[in-house]
């Protein structure tokens, strides 16, 4: 199979993960996998799963207009020369003119669910890749049942063409980090033993931001040293930046932009609590990754969510005052932080690259016959 992974951004965020994770993964179990990138991911690419051939597209791709105009002439090409049986798209939209079959992953569909939390071009773009690649999709992987559920319900999918394929956490990068490693990452954020909430994220309306930095400020307003709010991630959001403005004085909140991959187990595991009060996911691969680092998660009851958290993170609605109970509660249990702490390690063990690689490669196969 040919894994399109042209699409990955430099920031490397949480669907990338989602890719390098998964193309490793099937190295690894020895899949015959071929994988088109930009041409600076190459040797990275080669890196990470030594087994594959590695195909770099044109320079231009690095455009993200070039990039999908070259998915409908260039990539079919490419796939054809190469020799393989199945393509996969791992991000919404698809090769149209091509002979192959072709496997998409359709993340989750809060650009129909939730329009108003997105941007209006981003969700038009989407919505139409989506209703594409629901039409002339082989198959389709979803990332939680929930999502099925969603793409069934909302846009009358056949479901005998969709399967289910959750998504891992890499012990490698997601593991309980040492003293030296939480107290490097700290100090590079400039807290310099200040403990802290920390949140994960694309910092845009559906991730609920503005409403977990005010109620984290309600939440420690009668705290004479309160613990400091870290959103860490990308996409510039006003509402993100009014809500700061409300903030009392003597509660610091602190952006500091993406997160470098080594640095992600230090600041995740270091955290009091992470914190993603996300009004809906296709999967929460941050919650993942935050329980995997040994991290009491707070989040919410919706969409995949509970699938991925189960009983091992404690739960909040995403309004103000319930966010700001629920991060109260924790702050001032330490018993209930580390109980969730060891659940949430044990629960992550359970999610994979290798299962989610088997469950690709079934659809893989079932693409192809």
């Amino acid at each position: 199979m040919l894994v399109d992974a042209a699409a990955v951004p430099a920031d490397r965020g949480a669907l990338i993960r989602y890719v390098d994770g998964l193309v490793a993964a099937l190295g690894r179990a020895g899949a015959d996998v071929a994988v088109v990138c930009q041409r600076a991911d190459a040797e990275r690419y080669g890196r990470l799963v030594p087994s594959a051939r590695i195909l770099s597209g044109p320079p231009a791709i690095t455009n993200r207009a070039a990039r999908l105009a070259w998915e409908q002439t260039g990539l079919p090409v490419v796939a054809q020369k190469a020799g393989v049986q199945v393509i996969h798209a791992p991000y919404y939209s698809i090769p149209l003119d091509t002979r192959l079959p072709v496997v998409v992953t359709v993340h989750d569909v809060t650009w129909f669910t939730e329009p108003s939390q997105h941007s209006t071009d981003k969700a038009s773009f989407f919505r139409n890749a989506t209703r594409t690649a629901v039409r002339r999709a082989t198959r389709m992987i979803v990332p939680s049942k929930a999502t099925r559920d969603e793409l069934i319900r909302v846009l009358d999918a056949d479901p005998t063409r969709i399967d289910v394929a959750y998504h891992g956490a890499d012990p490698k990068l997601f593991h309980r980090p040492s003293e030296q490693e939480v107290k490097r990452v700290a100090d590079r954020l400039g807290l310099h033993g200040t403990p802290y909430v920390a949140f994960l994220g694309a910092l845009e309306p559906r991730k609920n931001v503005p409403n977990l930095i005010r109620g984290f400020a309600r939440a420690v307003a009668d705290i004479a040293r309160p613990p400091a709010l870290v959103l860490a991630g990308g996409v510039h959001d006003t509402e993100v930046d009014a809500a700061v403005a409300e903030v009392s004085s003597h509660v610091r909140v602190v952006r500091p932009g993406y997160i470098p991959f080594g640095d992600l187990s230090g600041f995740l595991g270091g955290a009091l609590v992470v914190a993603y009060p996300s009004r809906g996911e296709g999967f929460g691969l941050p919650v993942l990754e935050a329980m995997a680092c040994g991290a009491p998660v707070l989040t919410t009851p919706y969409a995949s969510l509970p699938e991925v958290g189960g009983d091992a993170v404690a739960y909040t609605e995403p309004d103000i005052e319930g966010i700001a109970a629920g991060l109260r509660a924790l702050l001032e249990s330490p018993e209930r932080r580390e109980a969730l702490s060891s659940a949430g390690m044990a629960r992550a063990r359970e999610f994979t690259w290798e299962s989610s690689a088997e469950a690709h490669m079934l659809a893989y196969q079932r693409a192809a016959e």
